[in-house]
């Protein structure tokens, strides 16, 4: 039985490189990730049942010793070995013997890990939790009818869940961190909630918990880590298109797993996380949809590791330095350009993007959502944008040389534009400092007759804005 596992092992290394060979280049032309995701899945489990069938073929005819006579992989066909004098195969077959107990302790200790795992997990499901309010109960309520599911699902607020995650397989549960539900906007919560319930009604929760089961039994091979790398990614880039053919708006997703990713590291294997797979990937997939999806075959992937850490390192390196070093025209439109409209979860995403095509894709899809009126030729907003920060250089500009968008009059002119009334007194009075009040008659999401004072203290034409003064 020894002899038969061990050659099993053995013969399972080169049955699993073709396996993989293959289905790289399968995976090369597909760019559904459903196609994809189910061509990984039959690889796996090929894999399994080649482990099985190899297994079977060694096992010995009878229990009498010395009547096994292992199968040889030679010039591409199987064939019964002979034991001749200074023939490989005995000293092989001594290393087999001994794959066996290796092989058995690693299948158990990987095992254990998994069932630690699900144990800590399903901790998460009676501890620290209460029931989501009613309003997002509902919620969930109109979307699982909206992904026609039968099973009800449950909706729970944990405070010990980094990410939301989903539980379960029969009797499904997504905990949500407490400070999610009102943390993010509306649409970007029920964006959540989709992917997660995709995930129930693609039944992923018994998919990983079998995937993990054979990983637990193949743990040696390291393509059944690469495949099951790629069912991870197609599984949620799955989820994704789920999403967004419901919803139509991948931008306001991305956003929304870019908040996601300050919550990641949980590292609970069991569960299915919105934050799984490659975070980064799946937004530049959703932002920039056209660009190529190849597999990665072990040996790309070494090239491709080497590129990323180039693009990271080059990308730290053009990072804006004190002493005044050039930055790049990029790093100039997010740290100056747009600094003051651009919101955190955009600068988040914005920062992740590797490449300048997704970065140029990402400044259009940006300018095209403050379009005034959409279908129009000309940005009305854009050129309003760039106007207020050439107007603000002109005339803000401090005596001490510095930028005038930088100054506290010019944000204020290029986030809410020009004043409706401008009371200045350049001299001052007898107690005070030269200081300007500008009137906005109205603002939109502050108020109507909203005041501002800036104050000069220095003398140099630095006004800056005063404290308490606003309003």
């Amino acid at each position: 039985m020894r002899l038969a596992i061990g050659w099993t092992l053995i013969h399972s290394l080169w049955e699993g490189a073709i396996l993989s060979a293959a289905l790289a280049a399968a995976l090369l032309p597909i760019r559904s990730a459903r196609v994809r995701y189910a061509a990984a899945c039959a690889a796996l489990l090929l894999m399994l049942g080649g482990f099985g069938f190899t297994l079977v073929r060694m096992m010995p005819e009878s229990p009498r010793a010395g009547t096994f006579q292992p199968l040889v992989f030679r010039a591409g066909e199987l064939r019964t070995a002979v034991d001749t004098p200074g023939n490989w195969e005995p000293a092989l077959s001594q290393i087999a013997s001994w794959l066996a107990p290796f092989w058995i302790a690693g299948v158990f200790a990987f095992y254990i890990r998994h069932v630690a795992g699900l144990a800590m997990v399903y901790k998460l499901r009676r501890k620290g939790v209460c029931y989501a309010p009613a309003r997002w109960q509902t919620e969930l309520a109109r979307l699982s009818g909206l992904m026609r599911l039968s099973r009800p699902v449950l909706l729970l607020e944990s405070c010990l869940a980094e990410t939301p995650i989903v539980l379960g397989h029969f009797r499904p549960v997504i905990l949500m961190p407490v400070e999610l539900l009102v943390g993010l906007p509306a649409g970007q919560i029920e964006a959540i909630l989709l992917h997660e319930l995709a995930h129930v009604r693609r039944h992923d929760y018994m998919v990983n918990v079998l995937q993990r089961l054979i990983e637990g039994l193949l743990f040696y091979h390291p393509a059944v880590w690469w495949i099951s790398r790629i069912v991870r990614a197609e599984r949620e880039n799955c989820c994704d298109d789920v999403v967004v053919s419901i919803r139509g708006n991948a931008h306001e997703y991305a956003l929304a797993l870019a908040a996601l990713e300050q919550n990641r590291g949980s590292g609970r294997e069991p569960a299915l996380a919105a934050t799984g797979g490659s975070l980064v990937t799946r937004i530049r997939r959703l932002l920039y949809s056209n660009g190529s999806n190849d597999a990665w075959t072990p040996v790309l992937a070494a090239v491709i590791l080497i590129t990323t850490l180039t693009v990271t390192l080059a990308a730290w390196q053009a990072t804006p330095q004190p002493n005044g070093a050039a930055e790049s025209p990029y790093s100039k439109w997010l740290n100056q350009d747009v600094l003051y409209i651009v919101s955190d979860a955009e600068r988040a995403v914005f920062q992740r993007l590797v490449s300048d095509e997704e970065r140029v894709k990402f400044i259009e899809q940006f300018w095209e959502r403050r379009k005034p009126a959409p279908g129009t030729t000309e940005n009305a907003g854009k050129v309003e944008h760039y106007r207020r920060i050439a107007y603000a250089n002109e005339r803000y500009r401090p005596a001490s040389g510095t930028s005038g968008w930088r100054s506290d009059r010019g944000r204020m002119y290029i986030v809410y534009g020009p004043p409706d009334e401008i009371e200045s007194h350049p001299k001052g009075g007898p107690n005070s400092f030269p200081f300007e009040v500008w009137l906005y008659r109205n603002l939109e999401g502050i108020g109507n007759n909203v005041t501002i004072t800036f104050v000069d203290r220095t003398g140099d034409g630095n006004y800056q804005l005063a404290p308490g003064k606003g309003r």
